[in-house]
């Protein structure tokens, strides 16, 4: 489904939400909303907010956007990742293929992979429950910091 198709199908759930909960359907909420889906992998408030500001045509506070945030989790447009220690990541649920989180325990990078470990049929073999989509954690060491364990052993071992 292409980016326009995505991002009308999210501003309508979005607002099917706000109506059926009796809430304010207001610019900024829709704004971050759009904002959101244009982003391309994971992102945390405070780099959403610092896009905002940069691209000028919108300008939320910090609160609105934690509110908002809270409001598309709820409704299931956005998805919240928390990788071990860091500051919580977010990416939109609409427009992104499955996916797996490979998340350095060293130096807590994480990269996406899409080598589909869970196969299509693995998935429809689930009885009386429907997949919209899934994400998996994989933890590890990446090789750069493998690498820095390994030097780092190897001078202990020449002192």
């Amino acid at each position: 489904m292409d980016s326009e198709k995505i991002r009308k199908q999210a501003k309508d759930e979005f607002t099917e939400y706000l109506t059926f909960r009796k809430h304010r359907k207001t610019s900024e909420r829709f704004a971050i909303l759009d904002h959101i889906y244009t982003i391309k992998g994971h992102f945390n408030i405070d780099s959403l907010f610092n896009s905002m500001l940069e691209d000028a045509s919108f300008r939320v506070s910090r609160s609105t956007l934690y509110n908002t945030i809270e409001l598309l989790l709820d409704c299931g447009l956005v998805v919240k990742h928390q990788f071990g220690a860091n500051s919580a990541q977010y990416e939109r649920a609409y427009g992104n293929e499955n996916h797996d989180h490979i998340i350095c325990i060293d130096c807590g990078e994480v990269r996406e992979s899409s080598s589909n470990l869970i196969s299509d049929a693995q998935l429809k073999s689930i009885k009386k429950f429907k997949v919209s989509y899934y994400s998996m954690y994989i933890y590890g060491v990446c090789s750069k910091c493998s690498h820095a364990r390994r030097m780092k052993l190897n001078r202990m071992r020449t002192k």
